[in-house]
C-alpha cells in the first residue's frame, strides 16, 4: 500500500504541476479560459490571483515529489511527512473547492481524487 499510495500522490503532483502551468502561465489564453470557464476579461481581472494560486499548486507538487524521493532513499518518516503534508492540502483544497462551490464540483474531484486516494493509501502503508 505504500509504494500505492506513492503513485497516488505522484499522479496528485503531475496534475498539480499542470494546474500551476494553467494558472500561473498560460491563465490569459484561450484553451485555458475554456477550461476554467472564464471569458477574456474575467481572465485579464484575475490574472494576478491565479499566478499566485498556481504557485501555491506547484509547491505542493514540489512537496510531494520531494517526499517521494526522500522515501525511495530511505528516509520514510521525513518523506511520508513530506508526502502526507503536500497530498492532505491538495484533498483539503479540493474539498473546500466543492463545498464552497457546489458548481466546480467535477473540478475538485479532478484535482481531490488522486491525492485523497494518495494520502489513504500511503496511512494504510504506514500502518501496517
Amino acid at each position: 500500500m505504500l509504494l500505492a499510495g506513492l503513485v497516488l500522490s505522484g499522479i496528485a503532483a503531475l496534475i498539480h504541476v499542470l494546474i500551476f502551468r494553467m494558472e500561473s502561465l498560460t491563465w490569459t489564453q484561450e484553451s485555458t479560459r475554456r477550461t476554467f470557464g472564464t471569458t477574456a476579461q474575467e481572465a485579464e481581472a484575475t490574472r494576478e490571483m491565479a499566478f499566485n494560486q498556481g504557485f501555491y499548486n506547484l509547491f505542493l507538487a514540489i512537496a510531494v515529489a520531494v517526499g517521494i524521493i526522500l522515501v525511495a532513499a530511505g528516509q520514510l518518516a521525513v518523506g511520508a511527512a513530506l508526502v502526507l503534508t503536500g497530498a492532505g492540502s491538495m484533498a483539503a483544497a479540493a474539498t473546500v473547492l466543492a463545498l464552497s462551490s457546489p458548481d466546480k464540483r467535477g473540478a475538485a474531484l479532478k484535482q481531490g481524487a488522486a491525492p485523497a486516494l494518495g494520502v489513504i493509501a500511503l496511512v494504510i502503508g504506514l500502518i501496517l
